[in-house]
């Protein structure tokens, strides 16, 4: 016995409306999320928020005091990194069983999200990693006591510094 078309329209409306009760309520989860991590050494705690935006930088015990600009800015990644991939998981723990729900005959796309693709090494399990070189995200400190880069057009080499003092 085959259902009536009529019961299937019914099901599946009902199925879509809560789909997007669901949609709404990781929605706002997302929202209030956030997701706090520090630097391995404990120097450094970041936090984002459920977008993976960076809400608060804060420098622990005063230990970037000592620190050299190198072993700080690699801390403040670590930190960054750490709370972001906390973000992406969780991303992933509310999201994943909506978009697996989708009703049959969605696009391919729709019925299951390639999360590796959306977040990439966020989501690989080595927490503890350091940040990659080739992230697309670099920091640079900058000492007063260093010359600053050659004008444009002037080779490196010339540039002196004024000789009142002045920067």
């Amino acid at each position: 016995m085959s259902d009536s078309l009529e019961d299937r329209i019914t099901r599946a409306t009902a199925e879509i409306e809560r789909l997007e009760k669901d949609v709404v309520t990781a929605q706002a989860r997302l929202e209030s999320a956030a997701h706090t991590a520090r630097s391995s050494d404990r120097s450094v705690q970041a936090t984002v928020n459920g977008r993976g935006e960076v809400t608060a930088v804060e420098f622990l015990d005063g230990k970037y005091r000592t620190m050299a600009a190198a072993q700080l800015s690699t801390a403040v990644l670590e930190a960054l990194t750490a709370a972001r991939a906390a973000m992406a998981r969780a991303a992933v723990e509310v999201l994943d069983p909506i978009t697996r729900r989708a009703p049959a005959g969605s696009p391919r796309q729709v019925r299951g999200v390639d999360w590796g693709q959306v977040f990439g090494s966020l989501l690989d399990d080595d927490s503890q990693r350091q940040p990659r070189r080739s992230s697309r995200f670099h920091d640079e400190i900058h000492e007063d006591d260093e010359l600053p880069s050659a004008a444009p057009g002037q080779p490196a080499g010339d540039w002196q510094r004024p000789k009142d003092g002045a920067r």
